[in-house]
């Protein structure tokens, strides 16, 4: 009887086995862990400079390291050759998650890790290790076939610690982006039953969580965090829960707007920042009410030419900034200048609240109503 209690034979190795740059940039949300970074990203691709590819192992090698993971004095080696290795077998969740003490084992690197969340206390050898734990949990949450035993157990719950960190030490930094990594592979999965678990009373933490880091992150962390949110406004439950008070909406249409206002208009990272977060504000001007109280909030910059240079190189960017323009009723220089007969100022979309209207400002206390286009 094998230790991992799946047979060798069910371990197939993963078509798509090629660096991880290419795997990162074919799925958006995706972690980067090596014994230097651990690196996330939503969009686009980011890879390590200490990231060296991994030489291809055997099933019967990486039973064994699955098995080294329940015994401290390996796990730390086996914790980095799995997890430089993940992406190539296709059911390795299934290995670590059936395997007698594989998960409990990551989830002891990572509760050890908490009485260590001081920059004094906590080292770059110490976050490594634990980022290349949670490289393998992340794998958990990815997998169909754990996914939905991962969300039962309230894993993600154990990940809020290193989200809730303030410091900004790369040890810390490191954690939070492989953290976000995580939830960035549930929410980009877009399995119905990932976004209602995360508004759950006792998970709803993740909202409040990824808009402080949209705030404090650096441009990465910002980037992931941006991205979640803009996943969880993309079911409609997300928007709902949103949109259900006037706080809730508000919270979040101010961090946008500050990202908006300080974001740099050149680099590839601000140009993917910018993407996810005119997604978000295109989600909120499809909800019935929430629409009219984004006239109140919308960022200046979007009605100027600040964007224009994005705008004119993705057409499909152009596109989301002209449905929102419509949505919503403003106009947009920049998109004069692309749509030069399409304005949006005399495109409105049918349906929306009238420009006086004043849901928000006037009944802050009521709920909005659930009806989103």
């Amino acid at each position: 009887m094998n230790q991992i209690g799946v047979p060798p034979s069910s371990f197939q190795v993963s078509s798509s086995s090629s660096s991880s740059a290419a795997l990162l940039q074919q799925n958006p949300g995706m972690v980067t862990a090596s014994p230097a970074v651990a690196m996330v990203v939503a969009g686009s691709a980011a890879t390590s400079a200490a990231l060296t590819p991994a030489a291809p192992a055997t099933p019967e090698q990486t039973q064994q390291w699955i098995a080294e993971l329940c015994d401290p004095r390996s796990r730390e080696r086996a914790l980095l050759e799995l997890s430089k290795r993940r992406e190539q077998f296709a059911d390795l969740a299934l290995w670590i998650w059936h395997s007698f003490g594989a998960v409990a084992s990551l989830l002891q690197e990572v509760t050890e890790t908490f009485i260590l969340m001081e920059p004094t206390m906590l080292t770059a050898h110490q976050s490594n290790r634990v980022c290349n734990a949670l490289a393998l949990v992340q794998c958990l949450a990815s997998h169909n076939d754990t996914r939905k035993p991962f969300l039962e157990a309230r894993i993600p719950m154990f990940l809020y610690p290193f989200l809730s960190s303030s410091h900004n030490t790369r040890p810390f930094e490191y954690l939070r982006l492989t953290s976000l990594g995580v939830i960035g592979a549930l929410v980009k999965t877009d399995d119905p039953e990932v976004v209602p678990y995360l508004l759950q009373a006792e998970n709803s933490e993740i909202i409040p969580l990824c808009l402080k880091i949209m705030e404090i992150g650096t441009e990465l962390s910002k980037t992931v965090a941006v991205f979640i949110i803009q996943k969880i406004l993309s079911d409609e439950k997300g928007l709902t829960y949103m949109c259900s008070t006037y706080d809730r909406f508000t919270h979040v249409a101010n961090v946008l707007g500050k990202m908006i206002e300080n974001l740099p208009v050149d680099g590839k990272n601000s140009n993917r920042l910018f993407k996810h977060i005119l997604r978000c504000y295109v989600r909120f001007s499809e909800h019935v009410r929430a629409r009219d109280a984004l006239r109140t909030v919308f960022p200046p910059k979007f009605q100027d030419n600040t964007f224009l240079g994005q705008l004119r190189d993705d057409r499909a960017l152009a596109q989301w900034m002209l449905t929102l323009c419509r949505n919503i009723g403003v106009s947009s220089s920049a998109i004069v200048s692309i749509f030069p007969n399409g304005d949006a100022s005399s495109a409105t979309a049918s349906g929306n609240l009238a420009p006086g209207s004043s849901f928000f400002r006037e009944v802050p206390s009521r709920q909005l109503d659930n009806q989103s286009h």
